[in-house]
Formats: C-alpha cells, sequence, structure tokens
C-alpha cells in the first residue's frame, strides 16, 4: 500500500518521479537525506519545491496534459461503422465477462515484485497447471517461497463463485453509471462528485487515494491530478478507460475523449494516456480485424512522442520481428524495467504482448497476459476485455465464465451484487444511442 499523507513516502516517489521524467535530483535527493526523520513542514517544502521544477534539459519527449497541446499532437482515427443488434450486444456482454474474468485469473498474484514470470511459471508447475488454461490453482499449503494473496479462497480454480471485489471492476462498472447519468458532457468534476458519493476512500489506491485527499482538501481537478502526487503516472487511470470504448465501439477517438475527462483527475501525461489507450483499444476492437490492428490504431491517441507510445510501438516491433512471447517479456522487463510494476508504461507493454501473441483466443490472451507479471489483476482485466469484444460472447470458454455466476461484488454504493448480463445490456443500451448521435 503506498501511502497519501506520509511526506517522506511521497517525497520518495517524487525523486523518482521526477528522474523518469528527466530531471537531475541530487540535489533533493541530498536535501531528503538530510531531513532524519524531519517535519512535516520541513517535507512539505522540499514536495513544494520538487513540484516547481522546470529546468530540465536534454528531454526528448513531449508529454503534454493540456487538452487543447495534447490534441495538437494527434492525427486522430476515423470512425468505423460499429456491429448492431444481437452482434454488439454479444460483443459488449463479451467484453464484461472478459474484463471480469481476466481480472479474476490475475488477482491472487497481483503483486509484481513477488510473482515475476518465472515464479508465475514455476508455482504453476509445481500445481502441475503449465501451460495454464484456466483460472490459477490454490495448492495446500502453498510451497516455501510462494505468496499467495488472500483473496485466493474467492479467485482460485474451484473456489471462483461469482466475481470478487476488485478496483479494477468498480471503475468500470462507475464508468457506466457516469455515462448513463451525464452522457458525452462528462467532465472531470462530475467523476469527483461521483467518486465522493460512491466509492469509499480505502477502495481507492495511489494516485486515485491521492486525488481523493486532495478533493477532500477543497481542491478540484487538474490540480488534484498534481498536487503532492507522484503516482500521477501510474497505471490508475488506464484501468479506468474500458467503459469510454464499449460506449463508443468503432470510434476511438471519442472513447479516447472521453476517457481524457476521467484521467485528469487523478493523473497526467503518460498515466492520462494510458487510460485514452485503453478506451480507443476497446472501442477499436469492435471493427478490428486482429489484435495488432486494434492496437495500430489505439496508438494514434497517444502523443507520438511519448514514453507510452515508445513502448507500445517496441512489442508491435517486436511482434513484427518475429521474436517468441517468452523473447518479448524479457525485452519489456529490460527496456522498461526501471519503472513501479504498478506504472502505466510497463503494463501497457504487457497486455499489448499478451494481445498481440495470444492472437485473437481469448484463453491464450488472458494467461500470457496474467503471466507477464506485474499488475497482473488490472492486465488481465485490459486484455480480456479486449479479447471478449473480438471473440464475443458466446465464444468465451465456458470454464472462464460459468464459475462467475453472472454476478459480481462492488465497493460501488448500490452496485454489489450487479447481474453482469444487466451491466452489459445497459450498456448496450447506451451504444446505441451514442452511436446514433
Amino acid at each position: 500500500m503506498h501511502d497519501a499523507i506520509d511526506l517522506r513516502e511521497l517525497a520518495e516517489w517524487e525523486l523518482i518521479q521526477l528522474r523518469e521524467t528527466g530531471f537531475d535530483v541530487s540535489e533533493e535527493e541530498r536535501r531528503l537525506a538530510e531531513l532524519s526523520p524531519g517535519t512535516a513542514e520541513e517535507l512539505g517544502a522540499l514536495l513544494d519545491d520538487m513540484a516547481a521544477r522546470s529546468d530540465r534539459t536534454g528531454w526528448s519527449y513531449v508529454e503534454p496534459t493540456a487538452w487543447d497541446e495534447l490534441a495538437g499532437t494527434l492525427t486522430l482515427p476515423k470512425a468505423s461503422a460499429p456491429p448492431t443488434g444481437e452482434v454488439l450486444a454479444d460483443r459488449i456482454l463479451g467484453a464484461w465477462l472478459g474484463r471480469v474474468a481476466g481480472n479474476m485469473l490475475g488477482k491472487p498474484v497481483e503483486w509484481g515484485d513477488h510473482w515475476t514470470p518465472a515464479h508465475l511459471r514455476s508455482y504453476l508447475e509445481l500445481a502441475g497447471a503449465w501451460p495454464l488454461d484456466d483460472y490459477i490453482p490454490l495448492m495446500d499449503p502453498v510451497p516455501e517461497g510462494y505468496r499467495i494473496l488472500p483473496n485466493s479462497s474467492q479467485t482460485t480454480r474451484g473456489n471462483v463463485h461469482g466475481s470478487s471485489r476488485d478496483d479494477d471492476v468498480d471503475y468500470t462498472v462507475l464508468g457506466l453509471h457516469l455515462l448513463e447519468k451525464h452522457g458525452p458532457d462528462l467532465t472531470p468534476h462530475d467523476v469527483a462528485d461521483a467518486w465522493r458519493l460512491l466509492l469509499p476512500l480505502h477502495q481507492t489506491y495511489t494516485a486515485e487515494r491521492v486525488a481523493y485527499r486532495n478533493l477532500a482538501y477543497g481542491l478540484r481537478a487538474p490540480e488534484t491530478a498534481t498536487y503532492r502526487n507522484p503516482y500521477r503516472e501510474w497505471i490508475g487511470a488506464q484501468i479506468r478507460g474500458d467503459a469510454f470504448g464499449y460506449v463508443y465501439p468503432g470510434d476511438p477517438a471519442r472513447a479516447a475523449r472521453l476517457a481524457y475527462q476521467d484521467a485528469v483527475l487523478s493523473h497526467v501525461a503518460n498515466g492520462v494516456y494510458g487510460e485514452m489507450w485503453a478506451a480507443a483499444l476497446v472501442a477499436a476492437a469492435f471493427t478490428a480485424s486482429s489484435p495488432r490492428e486494434a492496437l495500430e490504431v489505439s496508438c494514434a491517441v497517444v502523443p507520438p512522442q511519448s514514453r507510452l507510445t515508445e513502448a507500445l510501438r517496441d512489442v508491435l516491433d517486436m511482434h513484427e520481428r518475429g521474436l517468441s512471447w517468452e523473447e518479448a517479456r524479457a525485452g519489456i522487463g529490460e527496456r522498461y524495467g526501471q519503472y513501479s510494476w504498478i506504472h502505466t508504461i510497463n503494463n501497457a507493454a504487457v497486455v499489448a504482448a499478451g494481445l498481440l501473441w495470444g492472437d485473437g483466443d481469448f484463453t491464450q490472451t488472458i494467461v500470457l497476459t496474467v503471466l507477464g507479471g506485474l499488475d497482473t489483476d488490472s492486465n488481465g482485466a485490459t486484455a480480456g476485455s479486449v479479447a471478449g469484444v473480438l471473440a464475443g460472447a458466446k465464444a468465451i470458454p465456458s470454464h472462464w465464465v460459468d464459475p462467475l455466476e453472472d454476478r459480481l461484488r462492488s465497493a460501488l454504493f448500490g452496485f454489489d451484487g450487479s447481474r453482469i448480463s444487466e451491466l452489459a445490456a445497459r450498456t448496450t443500451r447506451l451504444a446505441e444511442t451514442f452511436g446514433s448521435n
């Protein structure tokens, strides 16, 4: 758990964030080392001084957050005619089922520092479950050296009876609620109001919890994303984008624009791009002929000189050159392993790899994505969402769907016990409405 109020921890992560974005932080490192332990006033002053830094030199990336500047870097993709009727309904239900199943698959091993790809494989080999093609089995007792998360009683093979509560699914449900209430006119302030009304503080993490704290301070977006928020380019926004893609099938540009309104409450730059990319990727999957086509289209909503585009293009290039999934995953680790295991950039690369090497097969896609490690439940959810759109609900193998029992748990006020099929039906009605406007 990363703290939203421990000023020393915030300062330590802010040093990392500045270093990752091209700043020389040697002076700040010296100041922080001298503050042992340091008063709140001293640590706050250091954080505020770091926030004021603008003296970066030699930085080759162009990563704006303000919409006009961001949009000026893009050549947005044109909309394609989406599926309709029963086909659209089946694809949207597939997206919901895929997101929940992928999330559940990755949930018991969501700890990127511990569950590396090699560690995941060794556990599965011991469990007699390699190659993986179902939910992760729970060994009893768990062998020494392996730490399955406590949610394993609800998320492992034979123990899944409806979905376990998770923020990756909570935000998809919340996205649907926001779209039903506000439609295409959604603003960051609408999102903030919904958080305060429906989303418990202690079911938020990293950048979202800091933004929630900032809302309690009386701040408004976009300052909620920047004030003492060192997690502002982490994966939190990326997990919130799928619903915007569901309601704009075949129209990734409009999906990304709505995702932007959600993302800027808590994130900047690559953190915002991650949500725009996820929304566009889902939207593009409704009309794409392959995962690769959907990925190529989705890259158009990300600034071309950003680190996220660099990582996504890198994975696409590895696939085009015929590397194996294992080689590609090793390459992602080598090139982007400096980031936290819950950063946007490295996790987006893992999702892209799962989709490319999964090649439209639902099981292979979510399995490879989760076996890629890092934020396994978030990545499994995003990949499952896209794979579910590509396949449609009827084509998802029953061993992923039946244990979900058409219901999900949620921390959102008023949504616990929702039927997945009903959420999908509501989403389909919105997609039909938005598409006719």
